[in-house]
């Protein structure tokens, strides 16, 4: 016969085998100081800092004649000759420098929207239509997102000089329409934000296919559209090495391989510092502003397809 003492009770193995030790208890801890708010903001703050030095650096940069370029410290002001350098840089040259910026709005803007409208059009397609071979077809598509883009940039400059649009804006606005990734991401958008039971609506309503993606289908994916024309911006705007590849006259530069031209004769003459600095500066600026205009249809965008 077995007799309990007041005041203590038995204790299970499983209660013991529940109860965190010492060292589980010590890595929890870490843990949970590791994820607490003050941690993530710092290490979001050195990011959002290392980020913007580049940038940073430019528009101090941006501030100094071409002594005080090189006999100041990087991060300090100089005398205040921005709008000094930017005259000199706008007007440099005939005013080359708006001629490449013109060409680069011209590229990324004119190239993107086409490219971004025929990306949807095909995602649409191949997510409410079906054909023989679609998913193979898009395992195809797919494979063009593992392509480098400049693995093929060699063949494309004998197609382009096959077809004789070497040198012109045709070299740069025709290739820009292939996006494979854009694609990807069009089908995926069409999934989340166009129902069926819409597009069959509308189809006993007497609607046409190409007034039923006009008129109801392109709307509704206009968080889409924003998304993937803004990627395609972006990889237009800083396409350094098609241009380089397809381009031979100044005039049909865009705003990048030109200041790389300024840029290749600075050992030279020095006095091209300052205007690379500058243009690159003003280079910067459609990039940010398109990020902080569409930055609203990109967050909805980014959330397609996750709360089904």
């Amino acid at each position: 016969m077995s007799t309990l003492t007041h005041g203590t009770t038995p204790t299970s193995q499983s209660d013991t085998a529940a109860r965190p030790g010492p060292a589980e208890s010590r890595r929890r801890t870490s843990a949970h100081l590791l994820l607490s708010p003050g941690v993530v903001n710092g290490i979001l703050l050195v990011a959002a800092f290392y980020t913007l030095m580049p940038v940073s650096w430019l528009l101090f940069a941006a501030t100094k004649n071409h002594r005080d370029l090189f006999a100041t410290s990087g991060f300090s002001f100089g005398d205040f000759n921005l709008f000094a350098n930017l005259q000199r840089v706008l007007t440099f040259n005939d005013s080359i420098y708006l001629r490449w910026f013109g060409n680069s709005v011209l590229y990324s803007v004119v190239g993107s929207a086409a490219s971004t409208l025929l990306c949807v059009a095909t995602g649409y397609a191949f997510d409410k239509y079906a054909f023989r071979g679609k998913e193979k077809l898009f395992g195809v598509v797919l494979g063009g997102v593992l392509v480098p883009t400049t693995v093929i940039q060699l063949p494309m400059y004998l197609l382009a000089s096959k077809a004789g649009i070497v040198n012109t804006y045709w070299a740069l606005l025709l290739p820009a329409l292939v996006n494979p990734f854009g694609v990807y991401l069009a089908r995926v958008f069409s999934e989340g934000y166009v129902p069926n039971e819409v597009l069959e609506a509308a189809r006993v309503d007497g609607a046409g296919e190409l007034r039923l993606f006009a008129r109801i289908s392109l709307p509704m994916l206009a968080p889409g559209f924003m998304t993937i024309f803004l990627f395609s911006f972006t990889a237009s705007w800083n396409n350094f090495f098609g241009a380089l590849v397809m381009l031979n006259d100044d005039s049909l530069y865009p705003v990048n391989l030109g200041l790389f031209m300024w840029n290749s004769v600075t050992q030279q003459q020095p006095e091209y510092y300052s205007l690379v600095i500058t243009g690159s500066l003003v280079a910067v600026v459609p990039l940010i502003v398109a990020f902080v205009c569409l930055q609203r249809f990109w967050r909805s965008g980014l959330t397609a397809g996750a709360v089904k």
